[in-house]
């Protein structure tokens, strides 16, 4: 039997595979609530053995894209509750992951009155969907004070919360794909001069800050991680490739000393061997490998032991029973990019399924 399909036991987490379904925006959430649409989508899924939701605002100014789900109100947590109700029937986990879109975003994507924020007030470059207007340029963001740096770490520890409310089994933190906690690591947009910019320590206070109290609040065995190193998604510029290994060896020590439960690395063709090999030994917990992989080139990783996890996004995406097409050795559905982002059930519940 394919590993990949083999059960996974740590202290952490007890999985029915090594299966993981990735977060991926969808923007189905109308009015920024998950909704039935959504349940169906995620329990169509059920051949995972965890499921990462899509990133999901942890307070309103993290609402950067067009109808991205939240976990700040009531009603968001009665909503998630029907997913995490529809997932659970079918013996499979569910880590809510908590985004923070920082600069990356629009007002019009914002509640009224609500102000995009961001490590400094650098706005990024390039444009962003809105429902109002179409494509627009990036909004300038406004740069957290100190006390807004500690609204926006107590604002996660209130979604992380939420989140359990709701019947999550975890939360994974994004800080990945230039969102704002990947911010703060990059130099190239964190120009503060108090204790969160400058050292790589201090970039890093950010991060290690969020998953210590996050941590605390709901146990270290309900917090994973995601990191993209030498990523410039998001419009984060390249900096000295010695200065990013050395911030996610630090990363990766911090997590290791809250003990949390997993590291998931968006893998990139940058990300040199040398920075993984170095997170793999400083992390103890389980690591979790994304990013174009195939059901051989994921069988081989598992059996080379630098992952423990694999995740896959496009191919859940377009196909709901992928364990059993592993299984089986089935051809796979192709993603219909037309509909990665559109409102409704078309490109999104509707992909064909062998395997019931």
């Amino acid at each position: 039997m394919k590993k990949l399909l083999m059960p996974y036991t740590n202290e952490a987490l007890n999985l029915k595979n090594h299966l993981v379904m990735a977060p991926m925006t969808r923007s189905r959430a109308i009015n920024n609530l998950p909704n039935d649409l959504m349940a169906e989508y995620y329990s169509q899924r059920r051949g995972a053995g965890l499921i990462i939701t899509e990133g999901t605002a942890p307070a309103p100014e993290a609402l950067g894209y067009a109808r991205i789900p939240g976990i700040f109100s009531g009603e968001q947590i009665e909503g998630w509750k029907i997913v995490t109700s529809a997932v659970h029937k079918n013996q499979t986990k569910i880590f809510l992951q908590l985004m923070h879109t920082g600069r990356v975003g629009h007002q019009d994507n914002l509640p009224t009155g609500i102000q995009l924020v961001g490590p400094s007030d650098i706005a990024a470059a390039g444009q962003i969907f809105t429902d109002t207007a179409g494509m627009q340029d990036h909004s300038a963001p406004v740069a957290l004070t100190g006390q807004g740096v500690k609204d926006v770490i107590a604002g996660y520890v209130t979604a992380a919360k939420n989140a359990i409310e709701a019947g999550f089994d975890g939360v994974e933190l994004h800080a990945a794909n230039g969102y704002l906690i990947e911010q703060f690591l990059n130099p190239n947009v964190n120009n503060r001069t108090d204790n969160y910019g400058g050292s790589i320590e201090n970039r890093a206070r950010f991060a290690v800050e969020i998953a210590q109290q996050v941590a605390a609040a709901i146990g270290k065995n309900k917090v994973g991680v995601r990191i993209s190193p030498n990523s410039t998604l998001g419009d984060l510029q390249a900096y000295d490739a010695d200065a990013v290994q050395e911030t996610y060896i630090h990363l990766a020590r911090e997590f290791n000393r809250f003990g949390l439960a997993y590291i998931h690395i968006s893998l990139n063709q940058q990300t040199p061997k040398d920075t993984l090999l170095a997170i793999r030994t400083e992390f103890e917990g389980t690591l979790i490998y994304c990013n174009t992989f195939t059901a051989e080139k994921a069988e081989a990783e598992l059996n080379g032991g630098d992952a423990d996890l694999i995740a896959f996004g496009r191919p859940f995406l377009a196909n709901p029973d992928l364990d059993e097409r592993i299984a089986n050795n089935t051809e796979l559905n192709a993603p219909d990019f037309s509909t990665l982002y559109t409102p409704g059930a078309k490109g999104y519940t509707d992909y064909p399924v062998l395997f019931n």
